[in-house]
């Protein structure tokens, strides 16, 4: 099962209509999202608004793949649990986001073994294909490795504060 996820404090339109329209030319039936206040309505993939934390993890722990916007708690919840991960980050210029905050996040992370990205629309197919080609994953250890935290720790303390206009 592929699980895509776009977190849980906006929609990710673009997102859902790439994998969805890439489910139904490759008559996939095994795409399950979690699409967030999505306007778009899949045709090809199941998929629900929100769910909890628990059930999260466990769409994780089931899937072959996941594919998700570059938010860190998708990351770090597929790597813990040894799943290919394939991110797509949200943009500024097209609303998606206030920043491109999730941009660096996905370069800053692309060149670990586990995550492949898919900078826009267009790259989503090809890294689908991509990471479902790859060795399976081994399953981490129950809490995050120490290169992992030392990478979140670097990341996060060389991003300049977010703005306060939230």
């Amino acid at each position: 099962m592929i699980f895509v996820t776009v977190g849980s404090s906006m929609s990710f339109d673009r997102l859902v209509c790439a994998l969805d329209e890439w489910a139904g030319l490759h008559g996939r039936t095994d795409v399950f999202a979690q699409i967030g206040q999505s306007d778009y309505r899949p045709k090809y993939i199941r998929a629900v608004q929100f769910m909890d934390p628990s059930e999260f993890r466990e769409r994780v722990r089931l899937s072959s793949l996941v594919v998700a916007h570059a938010g860190m708690g998708s990351i770090i919840t597929a790597l813990e649990l040894g799943k290919h991960i394939v991110v797509m980050p949200r943009r500024e210029h097209l609303g998606e986001t206030r920043s491109d905050h999730q941009v660096a996040t996905a370069k800053h992370f692309e060149q670990l073994p586990n995550i492949v990205v898919a900078y826009d629309e267009s790259e989503l197919a090809s890294k689908i294909d991509q990471a479902e080609k790859l060795p399976l994953a081994n399953q981490g250890p129950p809490s995050a490795s120490p290169r992992l935290i030392s990478a979140v720790h670097d990341f996060i303390s060389n991003t300049p504060a977010c703005p306060a206009e939230f």
